[in-house]
């Protein structure tokens, strides 16, 4: 998916919430198997691609950790995925982002 690049949504996660694009895991066959859809493991790579305000604690804003274009690893049952324009994303809590890569 080098060079490809992702649509723009509009979409604006609240508080700390931020909205991901999961990578596509590269199709791998082993043995000579084919693994169907419904059998493979969730993706939990992605790329954001909005990030909310931050949310406040003690009347201050705490700012975000990430940005739009990280690419990040959140947890394999984190988030709520959501159907934008035939896009699948994820919109999960900053606080299930595990890290950021590169």
């Amino acid at each position: 998916m080098a060079g490809a690049s992702k649509k723009a949504h509009k979409i604006t996660p609240l508080e700390d919430r931020v909205v991901i694009a999961p990578s596509d895991e590269a199709e791998t066959m082993r043995g000579g198997l084919y693994i169907p859809d419904t059998a493979k493991e969730k993706p939990t790579m992605g790329e954001v691609i909005a990030v909310g305000p931050g949310r406040f604690e003690k009347g201050a804003r705490v700012p975000m950790d990430v940005k739009v274009g990280d690419k990040v690893v959140y947890g394999k049952y984190s988030g709520t995925p959501y159907t934008i324009d035939g896009d699948e994303v994820m919109i999960i809590k900053a606080s299930d982002i595990l890290a950021k890569l590169g």
